[in-house]
């Protein structure tokens, strides 16, 4: 039978919007297209307008052409990615980040907290032409934390008094964000942080300068080793540096996706993962992490290493020991991590890239569940109350790495609240309820106030098919 081929226009739609509408216009064109694929009442097509049409796209793929407007939407993160010189772009469609764009003339003013472009055809007028306000973090939907961000105004102006004259001229673009919010807490620093700033800043290839709003040097300094593989400049402190710095570009407030993850379709370059950010973090780390000789077992271990991250105070294991030889009888090497404050995040990355296996209570220290190679196992223990933030947080991302997961959801029993509360009582049998009083309640009732003794029986299948998974996978890469 020969198929006939029906074309039809449709407008494109517009997927900077988030709206369900676009979305479902989207679909809706897109289906239009398919029904007609083997439409059969449409009659004799003209095969040299098809054949010079598909050369048309063939040449177009050659040579590199844009040709996203002829068959749907940019896939480019925003449209203000491309914007022209002269102009100020913001692109606030993001639910959990705001993203301004600036090109030309831009120079910093840090005593009114400005960043200014100069555009000179606007003319010498007392009047600005625009200006933009940003708060560049990136938890924007929670108004309480973003109520504590130093608000940038972003500025485009032809008058020429406000043109300081370039303390310091810089030949490559800066990129504007905050340290402040929640950063002090290891998963919002790679979240909210870390992660957006290497989705942000790749693609200068290190040929770009970090302007930090509300910066500390603690954290310059617990991040220097991944900061100097995203940037050839040393971070410059934007309220602290009275200095007018002069920037051909600028990039104010981070793009970010998801939690601990990267969208690889919403990158610059659509191609991006997850696994090109572990193996910065694999070329920050490693140099370091081998001289504190943290891998000192280079020869092939016999046993999978088994690794339990231990916790203080609130959600540890209180019977982390028992839990330790119960790994040992299985066949695992185990060892026992207890991070500190103070610990280098390089040594913590030393123990966990030499691991097969991982096991710890949820919490923000499952964030290091970024340090394990691809094609291990992370197993997360999911205290009463905890099952969404677990399960979104830590699970979902560590699969999209590459992570065999395995969640451990305790019984009412194995929690701590268990002797503290009747046994018919919502925080035991209906955790939803009482998370649904709000954050403060969860924090109070299941974060702060809640350990886990685990039942070593049950508890047993997940370190057993934990243990079958590796030894199979071993055996698959021995041949």
């Amino acid at each position: 039978m020969v198929k006939h081929y029906l074309i039809r226009h449709h407008p494109k739609p517009n997927l900077n919007s988030s709206s369900l509408e676009s979305q479902h216009s989207f679909k809706h064109h897109h289906h239009l297209f398919m029904e007609y694929y083997n439409f059969p009442n449409y009659k004799k097509s003209k095969p040299k307008l098809f054949r010079l049409f598909f050369l048309f796209v063939a040449l177009c793929f050659f040579y590199d052409f844009e040709i996203q407007g002829l068959f749907g939407p940019n896939p480019s993160p925003t449209h203000c990615s491309w914007a022209a010189n002269n102009t100020i772009c913001c692109d606030r469609t993001g639910f959990r980040s705001d993203v301004c764009y600036m090109r030309g003339d831009v120079r910093t003013h840090s005593a009114s907290a400005s960043l200014v472009l100069h555009d000179p055809s606007l003319g010498n007028t007392t009047t600005q032409s625009k200006e933009e306000l940003i708060r560049p973090y990136t938890r924007k939907w929670e108004s309480s934390v973003m109520g504590t961000i130093d608000e940038l105004h972003l500025v485009l102006s032809g008058n020429e008094s406000r043109r300081s004259s370039c303390d310091v001229v810089h030949d490559v673009p800066a990129v504007v964000f905050s340290t402040g919010g929640y950063t002090g807490n290891v998963y919002h620093e790679f979240n909210d942080g870390i992660l957006p700033l290497f989705i942000t800043s790749k693609r200068f290839n290190k040929k770009v300068v970090f302007l930090i709003v509300e910066y500390h040097n603690w954290w310059v300094t617990k991040y220097a080793d991944v900061v100097s593989r995203l940037s050839d400049h040393p971070p410059i402190d934007f309220s602290g540096d009275n200095r007018t710095h002069c920037f051909p570009e600028a990039i104010v407030g981070l793009s970010i996706h998801d939690e601990l993850s990267i969208d690889p379709k919403r990158t610059h370059d659509n191609r991006t993962t997850i696994f090109h950010f572990r193996a910065l973090l694999d070329e920050a780390y490693r140099p370091r992490a081998r001289a504190l000789l943290i891998q000192e077992e280079q020869r092939p271990q016999s046993k999978p290493r088994l690794t339990i991250v231990s916790r203080n105070g609130s959600r540890a294991i209180t019977n982390e020991r028992e839990l330790a030889a119960l790994g040992e009888r299985i066949g695992f090497k185990v060892a026992i991590l207890r991070p500190e404050r103070t610990t280098e995040l390089a040594e913590i990355y030393g123990v966990l890239n030499a691991s097969d296996a991982m096991v710890g209570v949820h919490g923000a220290a499952m964030t290091h569940f970024l340090f394990m190679r691809p094609g291990t196992v992370f197993v997360q223990v999911v205290p009463l109350g905890t099952d969404w933030a677990a399960e979104n947080y830590y699970g979902e991302p560590a699969v999209k790495m590459g992570l065999k997961y395995i969640g451990y959801k305790i019984k009412q029993k194995e929690s701590s609240l268990y002797m503290e509360y009747e046994r018919d009582d919502p925080v035991l049998c209906d955790p939803e309820s009482v998370n649904a009083k709000g954050w403060e309640t969860t924090k109070r009732v299941y974060l702060d106030g809640q350990n886990v003794s685990l039942d070593l029986r049950r508890f047993r299948k997940r370190l057993v098919r934990a243990y079958e998974y590796l030894m199979v996978s071993k055996r698959r890469r021995l041949g």
